[in-house]
């Protein structure tokens, strides 16, 4: 009985860190959510010597503003937000109950009177503070996968770097409008709109900072104490 007690504790025990592993660090579903699009009308029919798709610009402006161009976007991302809460209460209850009185005399015990007292008092106190502060800048390469058809432009990239013992990834994905992009065919983070931006790695030195699933157990919401 106490064998089978102990093997239930230990599935519950491990089913429970099971829901407090941290999602993947590497996250596929990274790209916006495309909107919906009329249906593209048919090709023509091949037959002359000029095609659109080919054809050069040679006076254009050379800033992405097709499918598949490339544009360079500058990361400068830096927020910073803090958070300070204070409470205090207290409350004091005093209640006396004189002893009955029969026919005048109060009623007594053993020459005591029946009286009684009821004294009452809580105190709270609670402090919290919370601060963070993120910063992330330089420059990531993309290209534009879909022209929205009022000229926004659809854009999606990542970089990989393996350093040493580590990989580090940047992705980004989100809306450019064309007027945004800048003469250098660059166009700053803020400027991009639905923007998903993720930096991660992996390696040694990410397993080194991550906690193991034994510790998130204890720190999760499914820890009664």
């Amino acid at each position: 009985m106490h064998a089978a007690f102990r093997l239930f504790a230990a599935a519950a025990l491990l089913a429970l860190a099971g829901c407090a592993v941290q999602p993947s660090r590497d996250d596929a579903d990274w790209a916006p959510t495309l909107p919906a699009q009329p249906d593209v009308a048919a090709a023509p029919a091949d037959g002359a010597i000029y095609h659109e798709a080919q054809g050069m610009e040679l006076f254009a402006d050379p800033r992405a503003h097709r499918a598949g161009d490339i544009l360079t976007i500058v990361l400068v991302e830096s927020t910073q937000a803090s958070k300070k809460a204070s409470t205090s209460t207290s409350k004091k209850d005093k209640a006396d109950l004189a002893a009955p009185t029969i026919l005048g005399k109060g009623l007594t015990i053993n020459g005591n009177p029946l009286s009684a007292g009821l004294d009452g008092e809580r105190t709270f106190d609670g402090n919290g503070s919370s601060s963070q502060s993120n910063q992330l800048t330089g420059q990531i390469t993309v290209t534009v996968a879909q022209r929205l058809s009022n000229g926004n432009l659809i854009v999606r990239g990542e970089k990989w770097l393996t350093i040493n013992q580590g990989q580090e990834l940047v992705r980004i994905a989100g809306i450019v409008r064309p007027q945004d992009i800048g003469p250098d065919n660059t166009v700053p983070s803020t400027r991009v709109a639905d923007a998903r931006i993720s930096y991660t790695g992996r390696g040694t030195l990410a397993d080194a900072n991550t906690r193991g699933w034994l510790s998130r157990f204890f720190n999760s919401k499914w820890m009664p104490f």
